[in-house]
């Protein structure tokens, strides 16, 4: 064998080790000059005011205020970051990072209080004109997502995500945001992690509203929030897009579920599907409507237990075509992977009927894998963005969410860790043809992580809960993350002083 053969050999086993463990190359790499960089946060984690200036109650009030606590520590989002008056300070650090764009989400009950367009709350619409104001006078793009799991708790009462009538009540609230900030917003998000919501708060009793009723509602608030996704999106390309001129998406969950070996593969595509495939698929595919995997086993399973029709409820052939194609990008979240098997132990492993038994499998972490709460496992962000590549024809991709949470410290090298390899994942993804438009670290500031309350720590900035100010201070992965945004290159190397405060460029 010549020796550049040889060469070329070693240089293609470097870069699928480095594809398949905690391997990455060293040396600077650039990101493309038009993608762009961002951080995220979602009202309800940060803005504090809860029952304030005509906010109305919604679920997550509700459940972080019920006793016995069902939150970490009896921890509530009353005051959280209070970012409803803090809101200059939060601009203030996206300038001091430099980045182009900044995430955020709108309170549908401080908006409308009585859930319904009947009354429309301007102290509600003051606060989000002003932050976005305070961005758009620095050239910083905001990027907003309508609906981040606050339902209003009057809409929950009346069945929330199972009720069909959602659809209606979304849109007409799609339809007031739309009026109010369209003609500044160009970059809309219109449902953050269908997946959370429906699996996790329908499904199981984990997240608001609590239902713990999986296999049934989780699957009804599956069909309904797509359905209401595509209306806002059919609403919005049909009534504003001429006049306003911006872009909008739905946002999907997805973590990369590996097979535990060759003889899983099938288990862990069936996983993939029922937990991601369920979302993208009536979207992204061609076929549209919900992953044939899934529709076979849950149609098979329901008809063992003794079930007259499927308990995954159906597309009509219409509502197939009226969902599909409904986003202008892959809004995707991740943030790590785990391993996947079936054999003869999952028979009975998880309570029937549920999801989790209409797919039946096992998923695990390595013990291996660094991480508290979050692993670091990169390679599975490379094979996540691969597979959407491939599957739905190389979609533009927006990074909605990447991040990783931590204790509380300044010197946070285990996230500057997370951020460089997975930063490395993406590259490898964009050098290979995958279509990924921008990144978004989550999140810009430690927030209130829903069930673990303010122990969990995501943010590039500490915050001080302690303090009346909330003060904010800059972490070493907001220095990191900076510099990134700052030359588009990605330099594991780079090792900033953050004895230095972290100010703002000049012109940014």
């Amino acid at each position: 064998m010549l020796l550049s053969q040889i060469l070329l050999c070693v240089a293609c086993f470097v870069l699928t080790e480095s594809k398949t463990k905690n391997i990455y190359r060293q040396e600077v790499r650039k990101f493309p000059d038009q993608m762009l960089f961002g951080s995220a946060t979602a009202a309800y984690q940060i803005e504090g005011a809860w029952n304030e200036d005509g906010k109305s109650e919604n679920i997550w009030d509700r459940l972080s205020h019920q006793d016995p606590c069902r939150i970490t520590e009896c921890h509530t989002g009353d005051i959280a970051a209070n970012s409803y008056y803090s809101y200059k300070r939060d601009v203030e650090m996206i300038r001091e990072l430099g980045l182009d764009f900044y995430r955020f989400s709108l309170s549908w009950t401080r908006i409308l209080p009585t859930s319904f367009p009947d009354k429309i709350n301007e102290k509600g619409v003051e606060y989000y004109n002003n932050l976005i104001n305070e961005l758009l006078t620095y050239n910083i793009e905001p990027m907003v997502t309508i609906y981040h799991w606050d339902l209003p708790q009057k809409l929950q009462e009346l069945g929330g995500w199972a009720n069909p009538h959602i659809v209606d009540w979304y849109t007409d609230y799609a339809r007031v945001v739309f009026e109010l900030f369209g003609d500044k917003v160009k970059y809309w998000f219109t449902i953050n992690e269908p997946r959370q919501i429906c699996d996790m708060g329908y499904g199981t009793a984990v997240f608001a509203p609590l239902l713990n009723e999986s296999g049934y509602a989780d699957y009804l608030c599956s069909k309904h929030i797509l359905l209401a996704h595509a209306k806002a999106y059919h609403l919005y390309n049909d009534e504003y897009r001429s006049k306003q001129g911006g872009t909008i998406g739905i946002v999907i969950s997805a973590s990369w579920l590996e097979p535990e070996s060759d003889e899983h593969t099938e288990a862990a595509e069936d996983a993939r599907q029922f937990e991601w495939g369920i979302y993208a698929n009536p979207i992204f595919s061609e076929k549209g409507g919900f992953p044939e995997v899934m529709k076979q086993k849950v149609a098979l399973k329901s008809m063992i237990q003794g079930f007259p029709r499927s308990r995954l409820p159906e597309f009509t052939p219409e509502e197939v075509e009226f969902v599909k194609g409904t986003s202008d990008f892959f809004g995707l979240n991740h943030y790590s992977s785990s391993f996947v098997y079936r054999n003869e132990s999952v028979y009975g492993y998880h309570r029937e009927p549920s999801l989790n038994d209409d797919v039946s499998v096992i998923s695990y972490e390595d013990s291996s894998w660094e991480g508290y709460h979050t692993k670091m496992v990169p390679w599975g962000f490379y094979k996540l963005l691969t597979k959407i590549r491939e599957d739905y024809d190389n979609p533009p991709i927006l990074i909605a969410e990447n991040g990783y949470d931590s204790l509380r410290s300044l010197k946070d090298d285990d996230r500057v860790k997370y951020y460089r390899q997975y930063l490395d994942a993406v590259l490898d993804a964009i050098e290979e043809g995958s279509d990924i438009i921008a990144y978004t670290a989550w999140s810009l500031m430690d927030s209130f992580e829903w069930v673990r309350g303010y122990n969990v720590r995501f943010g590039l900035y500490e915050v001080d809960y302690e303090s009346p100010e909330r003060t904010r201070t800059p972490r070493k992965s907001a220095y990191v993350y900076k510099e990134i945004a700052r030359t588009h290159t990605l330099d594991h190397n780079y090792e900033p002083d953050i004895s230095v405060p972290l100010s703002i460029d000049e012109g940014h």
